[in-house]
C-alpha cells in the first residue's frame, strides 16, 4: 500500500518535513517514491508550506493513503481529499460532514 506522509529532515528542535509519497512498508525516513513538497511547522522560512497539489491530487486518485497531518496539510494548500478516510472516525466525520 502507498501512503503520503511526512518524512522529518532539519536539526534537533529545528524541526522541517517533506511530504513523501511512500509504500507502507518503508521506515520514516528512509527512500521514497516521490516528494510532493515541504512543511515548516515553525514558520521560519519564506513558505512554510509548499505542496504540488497536482502531485497529491494524482497520488490520492491512485490510491495512495494520506496519514492525518498529511490530510490537514493536504487541504490547507486545496486538495480534496473528503473521500479519504482517516484513523479516527470523527475527524473524519468533521471533514465530510456526515456520521460515517
Amino acid at each position: 500500500m502507498v501512503k503520503i506522509r511526512l518524512m522529518r529532515v532539519g536539526a534537533k528542535k529545528n524541526p522541517h518535513y517533506r511530504v513523501v509519497v511512500v509504500d507502507t512498508r518503508k521506515k520514516r525516513s528512509s527512500n521514497y517514491i516521490e516528494l510532493l513538497g515541504h512543511y515548516d511547522p515553525r514558520d521560519t522560512t519564506k513558505t512554510p508550506l509548499d505542496i504540488d497539489t497536482e502531485r497529491a491530487a494524482y497520488w490520492l486518485d491512485q490510491g495512495a493513503q494520506p496519514s492525518e497531518t498529511a490530510v490537514r496539510l493536504l487541504e490547507k494548500v486545496g486538495v480534496e481529499v473528503g473521500a479519504v478516510r482517516a484513523k479516527r472516525k470523527d475527524s473524519y466525520s468533521k471533514r465530510v460532514g456526515a456520521d460515517a
